[in-house]
């Protein structure tokens, strides 16, 4: 089926990315990787001066909002394949874990909702909104209780799982249970810099949507010639996985070398984005949406 709830089949993609999802049936088969050194101190240049007008910024809210401002002008970063079709997306919907009560071992993982008109502020707000409910009220949270329902019965989980991957690839899958799903989702994100490690190249989910993930890292100092002397520059690397299907290899660049452009100077985030190109228009609001 050409209709699903969470996006619309896109019909006008170039021949070659049509063709792509019959040769690479999966997504864990067309993974590109990339690793991203982002100079850290334009970051926290920014989060200080934020600090001192009393407005407390994180490091994951300028990375995501970034991300988002960058997802307006590119859109076929929110496209995603399913049954071999390219969809564009119909929400910004962004994955991400958090620990409960400081455990490293006690985990929970919902998504957050974005709208491409977000500002620096409006993301960090969701962002902060989303580790409250999730640290606190993790039990609440719809992807909790969708766990706890597949494991309430023997034979449930293999049932239930297997009836919602024929669902989702028939495009049948219910929008309540796309909600639930954190494999649905524009993009996953960790921030395993928080836990005092490196970046990963995590792999890409065969089951859902999710066609991009990025994690972050420690920093840790890249060697760069300016002028004729090579200096150490302080970075923050993120390391991206791409499901290539989606677009090209130059279409990825184009959009990651704008998104290091917001990084350099963050302030270009604090205003709504004054050009969006947007393939379909979004079901699921944020409550922080400027329009």
């Amino acid at each position: 089926m050409a209709l699903r709830a969470d996006g619309k089949r896109v019909k006008n993609a170039d021949p070659m990315y049509t063709v792509a999802p019959f040769i690479m049936d999966k997504r864990y088969d067309s993974m590109n990787m990339i690793e991203l050194n982002i100079p850290s101190e334009p970051i926290q240049k920014y989060i200080n001066e934020k600090r001192k007008e009393g407005v407390s910024i994180s490091h994951m809210a300028v990375i995501l909002a970034a991300y988002v401002r960058t997802m307006g002008e590119f859109p076929s970063l929110n496209r995603f394949i399913v049954n071999k079709r390219i969809y564009a997306r119909n929400e910004i919907a962004v994955g991400m874990v958090v620990l409960q009560n400081g455990k490293m071992d006690n985990g929970t993982m919902s998504k957050m909702y974005f709208d491409y008109e977000n500002t620096i502020f409006d993301v960090n707000n969701i962002i902060n909104d989303y580790v409250n409910e999730n640290r606190n009220n993790a039990q609440n949270n719809s992807t909790e209780k969708l766990i706890k329902f597949l494991l309430s019965v023997p034979g449930v989980l293999p049932v239930g799982v297997a009836l919602f991957k024929f669902l989702d690839r028939h495009g049948l899958l219910p929008k309540a249970i796309i909600d639930a799903s954190p494999f649905h989702t524009s993009l996953v994100i960790s921030n395993l810099a928080s836990i005092r490690t490196n970046h990963i190249f995590h792999h890409v989910y065969e089951f859902g949507t999710t066609g991009i993930l990025i994690t972050m890292g420690n920093s840790r100092e890249i060697p760069k010639r300016v002028g004729g002397e090579i200096i150490h520059e302080k970075c923050m690397p993120l390391g991206i996985v791409m499901d290539e299907r989606i677009c090209s290899g130059s279409y990825f660049a184009l959009a990651f070398r704008r998104m290091k452009k917001y990084l350099s100077n963050p302030s270009l985030l604090e205003a709504p984005p004054e050009v969006l190109n947007i393939e379909v228009p979004q079901k699921k609001k944020s409550k922080y949406a400027t329009k």
